[in-house]
């Protein structure tokens, strides 16, 4: 725990937040950092939710434990809308309270001598994560990275996919797509790549589709979608708080084929459905009946709207720093704008952006050294508060 640098990434953005709000009580703060949903949950959900809750007061409808892996309707749900012709079945679907308890849970599950990549910039957590679990090493501050850790390069001069010719075998690789900060989606292409990449150095692929739901092309929504993901090289963890607003409610999931094996040919399933039935309870039942109306046919098509919701947010931002001549990336396939600011420190950028239009965005930094000069803005946000974001930030920039 002595290796983690300061505080987590999110936390930092919040203290210097609170510290300013402070100093300047009668601002209008605008946030645009933190990725948290801020769109009314549909009430075909909401209600679901509150039938659950409302039956445990009746001695027909009271539940208790259920089980560590989830509700069997519910995980059939997730296959059915999710995993249609991957082969993805209930059995190896396992529902949490949320993609980040299931990155650590998935830590837990893989020895702590393994050696990992990771994508750069990526999601903070999943190096904390390896910190925590004793993998990463020491951190070296003349280059911003961890002894143990590989740092894979995906910057906008490689469309934000990593030279994997010049990338040396790790055990393990963590990999996020739609990507969290980019925004940017890998392509049929690239997943080919990297499953062939994890193939031939016996590697696996954890694989987190947190914002899968919000690709509007042809890029895979699923690394189960490439031919010898399931049957060799990946675990996916999703979640229900970004494309539900469940942020608050915390729902999610993790898949872990029935094929995917130890080296001496020993199921990974059967190890974590350990760890999950020693470290977890299961998620609450009220909460597992909201993520079932969600993967209703009225419920899906009503969250659709509201990520639609977002993404024209995003296009505002996009449009608003590609008015002011800074390259822009992300804001397609997923509700992050990626915003280059070349020349500069992502935190001067991030506390002149504060400090002088009163908005909260994400310092790249945050998310590796591969950020640096970046910021990265978050389209979760009222439609008003974005448009003043933009009317503020044309002024300022």
């Amino acid at each position: 725990m002595e290796s983690l640098q300061s505080g987590y990434l999110f936390p930092e953005v919040f203290v210097r937040e609170s510290e300013y709000a402070q100093r300047n009580p009668h601002a209008r703060l605008i946030r645009l950092g933190i990725g948290d949903t801020t769109e009314p949950i549909p009430d075909i959900i909401t209600s679901a939710m509150a039938e659950q809750a409302l039956a445990l007061s009746t001695a027909q409808g009271y539940k208790g434990y259920g089980p560590e892996q989830g509700n069997r309707e519910l995980k059939r749900a997730i296959a059915e809308t999710f995993y249609q012709d991957m082969q993805v079945t209930e059995n190896e679907i396992f529902v949490s309270d949320g993609a980040q308890c299931d990155i650590s849970r998935v830590q837990m599950l893989l020895d702590a001598s393994l050696s990992i990549a990771v994508q750069d910039p990526t999601f903070p957590a999943y190096i904390d994560s390896s910190v925590i679990v004793g993998r990463a090493g020491r951190f070296k501050a003349q280059t911003g990275k961890y002894k143990n850790i590989v740092y894979m390069k995906c910057g906008s001069e490689n469309n934000f996919f990593p030279d994997l010719s010049n990338t040396p075998r790790t055990d393990l690789i963590f990999f996020c797509s739609p990507n969290n900060p980019t925004g940017s989606a890998a392509s049929r292409q690239q997943l080919e790549q990297l499953v062939e990449f994890a193939k031939a150095n016996g590697s696996i692929i954890i694989y987190d589709a947190a914002y899968a739901a919000y690709i509007s092309d042809e890029s895979p929504r699923s690394i189960f979608e490439i031919p010898g993901a399931k049957e060799v090289v990946a675990i996916e963890i999703s979640s229900f708080s970004k494309f539900a607003g469940f942020t608050g409610v915390r729902l999610g999931w993790t898949v872990v084929p029935k094929e995917l094996l130890y080296a001496n040919g020993y199921p990974i399933i059967k190890d974590y459905d350990r760890i999950v039935c020693t470290c977890f309870n299961g998620a609450s039942n009220i909460v597992q009946a909201g993520g079932l109306a969600c993967l209703s046919p009225e419920g899906f098509q009503a969250l659709k709207t509201t990520m639609r919701y977002y993404m024209e947010n995003a296009k505002i931002l996009v449009d608003t720093f590609q008015s002011l001549g800074l390259k822009v990336y992300g804001g397609k396939n997923g509700p992050y704008v990626w915003v280059h600011f070349p020349g500069l420190s992502s935190w001067d950028v991030f506390n002149k952006i504060l400090e002088r239009a009163a908005i909260v965005t994400v310092p790249g930094i945050g998310f590796g050294p591969g950020g640096e000069g970046y910021i990265r803005v978050s389209a979760f946000g009222h439609r008003e508060s974005v448009l003043e974001a933009s009317s503020r930030l044309r002024k300022l920039l």
